[in-house]
This record gives C-alpha cells, structure tokens and sequence, in this order.
C-alpha cells in the first residue's frame, strides 16, 4: 500500500471544512480560563486601585463614583484593547491638576464631554502612528510637569490633612494655609497622621512574619486602619459619600468657548498620552528585569496603546468618570504579582466593578481625611529626588526647574509650553557657545576647543591659531562631537599652512574622536607621531588597558565634516578606558521596536529607571578584541614573539581574588610574561591534604615554584570583597552549594579573627572600616600560612629561593598596602618611594 493512501475511507455525506492552503488550520476555541499569577496579580492591584480611585476623585473635585467608574473603564477597555498587555490604566495622579482645573471652569458634565474627545483625538494619534513622536519630549519637562502636579496636589490635599477645604489654586493654598493651622481639626490630623504612619511602616515590616504581611498593599491597610480607628474611637468626620447610580451624572454636550475647549482637551489628551506611552515603556523595562523564565511577553505596541487609552476614555467620558491614563503604582504591582496576560487588567477591572456595586456601605466609612493624606503622598513622591538627580547630572535642572514652576504656578499646558521653550532656547545656547583656549606647556602650544564648533566660532578659533608662533608643535584639542562646514575649512587650511612652515599639529578629540584630514583623500591626518597621544598608546601598552579603545574615525571627506564613529560604537575617552566602559550607547530609537534612549530614564520613578544600560556583553568582547587587534597588537607583537619563542619566565606568582575592579597588570605596573596569576573567590589558598585540599590552586602553585622556579608569591586581598562579606554572613546548614563549599576554605580566617590570643592585622595610620575589611585583612595573613603548609613553597623557602609577601588593595582609595611586621604586629603599610630601590 503506497504511503499516501488513506488508511480508511473518506465519508462523502460529511462535510468539510477547508482553510487557505499553506496556513494552520484554525486554532480551537477556548473558554476563558485566567492563569493563577494573573489571578492573585489582579486582586493586588484591586487593592491597590479602590482607595486610589476615590482619593484621586476627592482631589479632582469631582463625584466620588467617577473614580470607580475610570478605574473599572480603564480595567476593562484599555486592559483589553491596549498595546500594553500588563499596564494597569485608570484615574492617574498626573491628571488630577488638569482635571480639577476643567472641573472648575466648565463644570463636570462638559469636563466628561472633554474626556471624550481627547480620546477621540488619542485615537487619531494612534491611527496616524505617531505614538513613538510623543516620546521626544525632553525627560526633564516630563519630570518637571510630574513634580509640579504633585507639588500642587499635595498642598492642596494638605488643607483637607488639617481638616479644611482647598482653594482653587496653589499660590491661594499658600495663603490660605497660615488661617488652617491656626485652625486645625485634632480629629482630621489624627486619622491623617495614623494613615501616612501606617503607608510609611507597613512596606518596612520585619522578619518572616513582616515578609508574609508586606504581601497585603500598604495603602489598602493606611486606609483600612485609619477606618476602623476613626469608627472604634467614634470620631465626627466627613467620609465617603457615594450617592446612588441613579442620580450619576453622565457626559453632557461641551459649553464654553471654543479656544477654551480645544485647549483643554490639548492638555488632557497631552498629559493622557504622555503618561500612558512612557508607562508602557516602563512596564515593558520591569518584565525584562523579572527574575525566572516565565512566560514570554511581547513588547508594548505604542500605537496600539494609543488606541486603547483613546477608547478607555471615550467610555469613561461617556459614563460620566474620569480620564483615563497607565498608572505608574498600579502596572508595578500587577509586574511585581507576577502576572502573565492582560487578563490581570481585565479581572482587576471586574473587581471595581464588584465593589462599586455591592461594597457601597463599606466604602462610605472611609474618612475623607484618609484619602486625602494617601493622595498627598501620592503627590509628594512624584517629586521625585532621583529624577532630580537625572536632570542634574545631565545639566538640565533649568528646564525641570521652569516647568516645574510653571505647572504649580501656570497650570499643567502652560508650564509644559514654557518649559520646552526653555529645552529649545538651552539646546541653541549649547550649540553656541565655544569656550577656546590657548596656552604652551613645555614648548608646545595647546589650544582647546570646548563645545560645539560652528561658523560662530570661527573668528575666536582663528585669533587662537594665531597666537601660535611658526614652526611651533602644536596639539589642538576638540572636545565637542560637531563641527560645520566653514569651522571644517577654517582649521584645515590653519592646519595645512603651518605643517608646510615647518611646524608639526596634531589634532585630538576628546570626547568624539574628531580628527581632520587633507582634503585630498589622505587615509591619515598629518599628525605627528609623537605627541601626547602616541605617549597614551604607548602607556596604555604598559597596562594592558587599551582594549577597550575606540576605532579612530575616517578622515573629514569634501563635505567638511568629520565622519561619525559608527553607530555601533562607544565614544570612550582612549586614555581613560577603566571606567566600567561607561561610554554612549546608539539612541534607541535606532533600533526596531524600541523608544528612543534619550529620555525615558526615570520618567515614571514606580516603574524604575529606563536609562540605557551596558551594552552586550558579546558585542563589548568582539570590540574590545578588535581595538586589541588593530591598536595594542601592533606595538606588542614584536615582545609576545619573543616569549613565545623563549616561553614565559615570570619572576612572581601573583594570587589574588577574581574580583573585576582588580586589574593586576595595572596596580603592578607589568605587561606580558611578568606575573602568573591565579585568581579565585576570596584569593583563597586551600590547605594540603585529601579532605580539603584542592587540586586547581595547589597545581597551579607547584607550577609555578617547581618549574617556572619564580622568586616570590603575592596573595593579594582588597576592600569591599563579596567574599568575605558572604562568609561573614555564612550560616551553618542549609544547601551545600559550590560557592558554600568553597568558602570553607576561608573559615580559619574567620577564626583567627575571632581569636582574642592573635593580634589583629591592620592598616597603618588607621584602624578597620568595618568588619568586612578586618577579615579581609586577617584572610590575606592566614593565606600566606596556608602557602607555608605547601611542600614545593616550604621546601622553596628552607633553601632561601623564595619569599612570600601580603598585600592590600583599597578599591576607592587606589592604594595598595604591604604587608610588614613579625606575628606579634602584622601591619598593612603604605608603599613610598624611599621603599623603592635606586
């Protein structure tokens, strides 16, 4: 029977149902069945949710209800049908000023129809794809128009804390607040204070019992404590006061002037937009960074979330609730639950409604006070210190300090306006200012270009070039990354004139490798080969640290601009390349399917830090190599051919720990062939013998006294070692894991600490940081014993062929300390020059 042939016969009467061909056939119907995870996650940011939602309505000024009615919208539509599958939306702090501001002017009914249509606009957005457009706003502004909600948010919910009312502006809060205090309801401050004691502690709860109650969200039991305090003590304050479904005021036709609409829904469509792309962004950072495989999850389509954000608040508008946006606290805790699907979203959204409808009595005890005290510091946090520190260190603490200003000051679009006004106004004052220097060290001129060097500068560039006397060395420093045309021509031409006088330029560029070549095609700039950047080469050469070093880039062709280091680069500094490769990675945005890296660091501080990281490691090791092959090679290849005709012959066996902040070709000053290194955890040498003993490092040791025959062994410890931190820390029991049981070789470290006969090794001039650096010490000590237990190290030292020396390495001080002293005062000493032979 051919192997095609059906086994049984076909029935004729059955009909079939085909499907296109070269396609899966249809994927079977399933019924609804939620995960587990998505299960337990959805009733976390329920908990979450319900006393957000209505402290967020409280502070709005509108219905209570609409909290709950944003927050299940925002569950059930945005959870649905957003590009996010794990961000949680509904009422958002950020929209808490610009909606209490439309409350205000328009009343609540057009503030819903204004709700509507900023969704309607969200939708356009997405359907003209310009999601990942709304993401070129300067993070200092996002971070500037957070702090200034959360600043007005705060002092106006201060007022209610003290058992007043708020005003309608910041600047009349302020006022208004010395007449508060004077005034204060003891009752409102009670359940106020015992709601942020109760916010503040819970997260810090202690021990294994505290790890069990942290499960239950902090601001769930703020305000469930400070209800049932407010209930046991009897106390009179206004609470919750949901009326009936019956009289819930729906969206009605927008009244108003049109200027004054259309701006309004700008704004809410701007803060809505904004908030929920750069929190899908976050959300999209945290699941990468969840521990465990998990399930996989595809990255947020931003214009997808546009969408659904747009059609969550048309639904909330119409339904008389709030607008709608991803919310920071919320997406985290659903991220941290271990959620898997949109599903969590959905069944959070299910559960507000579920409470809406059947919790009505158990909500209206909730104090007023107790939301308003969660609210406030909901807002107190959005000023956050570490997007401070952002802005700061990237010199664009103006721009957050205007918007910041004008949020509180203005309002929410105004200090947006004013605050790109400023971005722009300090982008072109950077563009424009060049600092230039000149000066002449040691018989060569140094002039220096600091900033950006356009046709601006090109008159003060040229006053500077002159200033050099002919056929003088000269060493010209760009530190900026651009330069036009005419700055291009002008040094050029400088350049040329003076070699043809006899004098010698050499052009470096500090920060982005800019070089300038003849115009003629020349594949090298005409440079002198020994300037001060051969002599970096050269010392780099010494310390083996040129691997990281960037490839030059091509010489300037006709168009005047020098060519850009590859996308895929970094822009190290070449003489400077130990700083953990700390260099400038290609903007995101560069990449398919991601935002781009200029901005998105820190702009929602819940959802953590989205700053660029370190690039891969495959891609950092193939670079390096390359640097390595096109740089280091060339100046070292002639001494490595020697060893390797002749073979190693190092003089000392250098054991040390495999810390990576220890470069031990750096801190010795040695190159190829000086050194044998042995590295391990905890620069650890075993002592001899079948029960403990271990065969790498002894090999390694009798390697190195038997056959290399060197004279002298280092064991090397350092500070702040992971090592003797975990040994410290060690307790007896537990998983015999390869790293507990390697350890054990540093337990005699341990006791000889702990033995009050021994006198404590220590640093000169000073004694032990802590407890850490005192076992490090003590450990460097009984390693060398153990060296003395070995039979080719002992034998070495009875025939005087060998010495043993200790040392010490402080990481933050760069300092290397030596071992001195007999038993009785063994001392880690500083290394001088008068130690140091003539």
């Amino acid at each position: 029977m051919s192997a095609c042939t059906p086994t049984r016969a076909s029935d004729s009467t059955r009909t079939h149902r085909t499907h296109p061909p070269h396609s899966p056939p249809p994927a079977p119907r399933r019924r609804f069945r939620p995960a587990g995870a998505d299960v337990s996650a959805s009733i976390a940011v329920f908990l979450i949710a319900l006393p957000l939602s209505l402290g967020i309505a409280l502070a709005t000024g509108a219905p209570l209800q609409a909290g709950l009615v944003a927050a299940a919208v925002g569950g059930l539509v945005a959870g649905r049908i957003g590009g996010s599958a794990l961000q949680v939306s509904g009422p958002a702090a950020g929209l808490t000023v610009v909606t209490a501001d439309l409350i205000q002017r328009y009343g609540w009914r057009t503030t819903c129809a204004i709700t509507v249509l900023a969704g309607l606009a969200q939708i356009g957005l997405g359907c003209l794809r310009v999601a990942r457009t709304a993401l070129a706003v300067s993070p200092a502004i996002v971070h500037g128009m957070l702090a200034g909600i959360g600043v007005t948010i705060a002092v106006a919910q201060l007022h209610i804390v003290l058992g007043g009312r708020p005003q309608s502006s910041v600047l009349a809060n302020l006022r208004a607040l010395p007449a508060q205090l004077a005034q204060l309801a003891p009752a409102s401050v009670a359940v106020s204070t015992l709601t942020l004691a109760l916010l503040l502690l819970w997260p810090r709860l202690p021990g294994r019992a505290g790890q069990v109650l942290r499960k239950v969200p902090a601001p769930l039991v703020a305000v469930a404590g400070a209800t049932a305090t407010a209930a046991l003590a009897g106390l009179s304050l206004p609470k919750v006061d949901l009326p009936s479904w019956r009289n819930h005021a729906l969206a009605g036709l927008p009244e108003g002037p049109a200027l004054g609409l259309a701006a309004a829904v700008l704004t809410t469509t701007l803060v809505c937009s904004v908030q929920s792309l750069l929190g899908a962004i976050a959300v999209d950072k945290l699941v990468a960074s969840r521990p465990g495989p998990g399930v996989h999850i595809h990255r947020s389509d931003l214009d997808r979330e546009l969408l659904g954000q747009g059609a969550a608040n048309i639904v909330s508008g119409t339904l008389g609730g709030l607008p709608v946006a991803g919310v920071a606290v919320r997406s985290t805790a659903n991220v941290n639950a271990g959620a898997v699907s949109r599903n969590s979203t959905m069944l959070h959204g299910v559960l507000v409604v579920v409470a809406a409808l059947l919790m009505v009595p158990a909500l209206e005890l909730i104090p007023l006070a107790s939301l308003a005290a969660l609210v406030m510091a909901v807002g107190i946090q959005m000023v956050s210190l570490h997007h401070i520190r952002t802005v700061t260190r990237h010199r664009e603490v103006l721009v957050y300090a205007v918007t910041t200003l004008g949020v509180v000051v203005l309002g929410v679009l105004q200090g947006v306006a004013l605050g790109i006004a400023v971005a722009v106004a300090t982008a072109l004052h950077r563009l424009t200012r060049t600092r230039i220097t000149h000066d002449e060290q040691e018989g060569v001129h140094h002039v220096q270009v600091r900033g950006q060097l356009t046709f601006l500068a090109v008159p003060r560039l040229s006053r500077a070039l002159h200033l050099v006397p002919q056929g003088a060395d000269v060493v010209v420093e760009l530190s900026g990354s651009f330069m036009d045309h005419a700055a291009y021509e002008a040094l050029q031409d400088w350049q040329k004139t003076h070699i043809a006088q006899g004098g010698s330029v050499e052009l470096t560029g500090r920060r982005a490798g800019v070089r300038i070549g003849e115009p003629e095609g020349l594949s090298e700039p005409p440079a002198t080969a020994h300037g001060p950047e051969a002599q970096k080469a050269q010392a780099a050469v010494a310390t083996g640290s040129d691997a990281h070093q960037e490839d030059p880039p091509r010489p300037g062709h006709g168009t005047g601009l020098a060519e850009p280091v590859a996308s895929s680069g970094c822009r190290c500094r070449p003489w400077t390349p130990w700083r953990n490769h700390q260099c400038e990675r290609p903007p995101a945005a560069s990449r398919a399917g991601q935002h781009s890296g200029t901005g998105a660091d820190g702009r929602q501080a819940a959802l953590g830090d989205t700053s660029p990281g370190p690039e891969p490691g495959g891609r950092q090791l193939v670079r390096g190599i390359s640097a390595f092959q096109r740089n280091t090679a060339p100046l070292v290849r002639g001494e490595l051919a020697r060893l390797a005709r002749e073979g190693q012959r190092p003089t000392q066996l250098f054991l040390t720990c495999a810390d990576s902040r220890l470069v031990t070709s750096m801190i010795t000053s040695s190159g190829p062939g000086d050194l044998f290194v042995v590295r391990n955890v905890g620069n650890l040498v075993p002592l001899p013998g079948a029960e403990s003993g271990d065969d790498s490092v002894a090999a390694a040791i009798e390697y190195a006294v038997e056959v290399l025959q060197v004279r002298s062994i280092t064991v090397c410890g350092h500070s702040g070692c992971g090592a003797m931190q975990a040994l410290l820390n060690s307790e007896p029991g537990g998983a015999r894991t390869p790293l507990k049981r390697w350890l054990r070789h540093g337990l005699p470290s341990l006791e000889r600490m702990a033995d009050d006969n021994r006198p404590w090794a220590r640093l000169a001039g000073r004694g032990p940081a802590d407890a850490v650096e005192q076992l490090c010490l003590t450990n460097v000590v009984e390693q060398l014993e153990h060296l003395r237990a070995h039979d080719s190290v002992a034998r070495a030292l009875r025939e005087g062929a060998l010495e043993l020396h200790g040392m010490y390495f402080h990481v933050g001080e760069a300092q290397a300390y030596l071992l001195t002293g007999a038993d009785q005062d063994r001392v880690f000493d500083h290394v001088r020059e008068a130690d140091l032979p003539a």
